[in-house]
């Protein structure tokens, strides 16, 4: 066995005993509904099913799945548009598939996820979707709301726009109990545990965005195009590191970075992530 089969053998191993001493809270062990595999995309033709976490690298490898399905299409996943690997009709998932067919694929397809440093993943979510002006959907949708909900003195303005959220006021939207109970979290900021269901299904591979490049081209190369595809490279100065994390999180208080590790907190076991040094826990 190769040093990287071996190390996706460890990751797998940390999922299946963090679902196991956590079965406890997960006892209600629900059968999985179609609905809950609208983030499976699945390649007939290599056999491969990804399941794409927002902010780790799902555009890029959406872009990948494109290229992969697109039976000739696309040969560089750089040359298809962003906006368009996000559209759903591009790939197909498996929630369209038969019962049977859902099944059959998640027994015999290779099944991959790529996951990343929960807080990390929090802050570059706040990032792109509430502090860039283009994003007036999500201004809308949730910033006119946790502006009504967490602010005292919100201006008209600010109520109707939505479009200043702090960090502060998006972490305690996160917590508010409330929240959880009125509507699923946005896919940006729901956890890989419930986007990907990695208790209830098998993964073959977890890909970390930490080591991004390597686990990407291991994953082609098991498909059997590592030959002819490469995941794409970039360096990307906005991204959000863990200095800039930290940052964002000096505002927090105690009590809300405890209830915030909280909710993250299976990702945080699961993926083998520790608790970061930044947070003072209660």
């Amino acid at each position: 066995l190769s040093n990287t089969a071996i190390l996706h053998q460890i990751r797998r191993d940390q999922v299946t005993d963090t679902c196991r001493a956590n079965s406890v809270s997960s006892r209600k062990r629900r059968v999985l509904t179609p609905n809950d595999l609208k983030h499976l995309v699945v390649d007939e033709d290599h056999e491969m099913i990804y399941c794409y976490v927002p902010k780790v690298a799902c555009t890029n490898w959406k872009r990948v799945m494109m290229v992969l399905t697109g039976r000739g299409k696309y040969s560089d996943p750089m040359e298809i548009p962003a906006n368009e690997a996000h559209v759903s009709s591009n790939l197909k998932t498996l929630n369209q598939y038969s019962i049977p067919e859902i099944n059959h694929r998640l027994k015999n397809y290779m099944k991959f996820l790529f996951v990343r440093e929960p807080f990390e993943r929090l802050v570059s979510a706040y990032r792109n979707k509430f502090t860039q002006k283009y994003n007036t959907s999500f201004h809308k949708r949730y910033g006119t709301k946790i502006v009504r909900r967490q602010r005292k003195n919100a201006t008209q303005e600010a109520l109707r726009k939505g479009d200043d959220v702090k960090f502060e006021e998006f972490v305690a939207y996160l917590i508010d109990p409330h929240t959880q109970r009125e509507e699923p979290f946005n896919e940006h900021w729901q956890t890989v545990y419930s986007l990907c269901h990695p208790c209830h299904i098998h993964y073959d591979l977890i890909g970390k965005y930490e080591t991004l490049e390597e686990d990407s081209n291991y994953i082609l190369q098991l498909a059997g195009v590592g030959n002819y595809l490469k995941f794409p490279t970039y360096a990307k100065s906005t991204r959000t590191t863990d200095e800039m994390t930290t940052e964002f999180f000096q505002n927090i208080s105690s009590e809300h970075q405890t209830q915030l590790y909280e909710v993250y907190k299976l990702d945080f076991l699961m993926f083998n992530y520790s608790v970061p040094s930044y947070l003072k826990l209660e």
